[in-house]
Formats: structure tokens, sequence, C-alpha cells
């Protein structure tokens, strides 16, 4: 099983303050890449997580996040074209069904963080699951789990 973060708790793993929910989150990342599970970044998850803390002018945030992603420890799972063509039909496809993820006007990362998980999971033949503190809106294109209630 491959774990592939949301934005929520690629926030918390890097988030330079340990505290809290902060801290319960890299306790439950180290014990997942202790128990030898695949852990996975998307490229959108980056963004979304980056963006943020350049606004706030946040420069150790952004230095952990950026290290963190480099590591060894985590595949980082790049945009590519295949993904977008993914993530437009999923997005197309949720929309006609009348169940979308967000407005339609908006990016949707949703969709497109679906779409790198699928697209990986796919050429990689591992079953995956995002970690998520959104599952609503993940669970009808891929299985999803709070991080919280998620365990190796």
């Amino acid at each position: 099983m491959a774990i592939v973060l949301d934005s929520g708790p690629l926030s918390r793993v890097t988030h330079p303050r340990a505290r809290g929910e902060n801290q319960q989150c890299r306790e439950w990342l180290e014990r997942v890449l202790l128990a030898g599970e695949t852990v996975a970044v998307p490229e959108i998850c980056w963004y979304e997580v980056r963006r943020e803390l350049v606004r706030a002018g946040a420069s150790t945030g952004l230095k952990r996040l950026d290290q963190f992603c480099r590591s060894l420890a985590i595949t980082y799972l790049p945009m590519t074209t295949s993904v977008l063509e993914e993530a437009t039909q999923l997005w197309a496809d949720a929309r006609n069904r009348g169940q979308p993820t967000s407005a339609d006007a908006a990016l949707d990362i949703d969709v497109i963080l679906v779409a790198q998980a699928l697209t990986w999971s796919q050429s990689t033949g591992e079953p995956v699951t995002v970690v998520t503190t959104n599952v609503k809106h993940l669970t009808q294109f891929v299985k999803a789990q709070d991080w919280q209630t998620w365990s190796p």
C-alpha cells in the first residue's frame, strides 16, 4: 500500500512548530515510514502548501517543506500532461454526475491530486490511499482516509 499525502498532513509534518497535531502527524508519519510504507507527495500539494508559505513570508516553513519533498524517504509525484488529462476527465465526470468537488471556475486541486495518485498507482501497480483531512471530496475517486485513523 502506498500513501499519498494531501496538503493538510503535508503542512502538519513540515510545520516548524512541532506541537499538538503537528507533532502527532510527524509521529504518525514516522510510524508509517518505519512500517516500510511508501509515502508520496503530489506536486500539486507541494504547490498548495508552498503558495501559502510564500504569501506569509514563512521562510523556515518553506525550507522545511522543500527539504521534506527532496528527502530520499519520500516519493515526489511530478505534474505531467497525462496527470492533467486524467484530472480533466475526473473533473468533467464529477460534474456530469452532479458531484463537483469545487466551484466550476475553481482550479480544483482535489481532482489533480487524485489524478496524480491514480496515475502513479497505475504506473507502479501499487494500490494507494490518499491520507487527508478532507475525506469527503476524495472518496468518490480514490480510497481516502483521515491521517489520524490510518495505520500501517
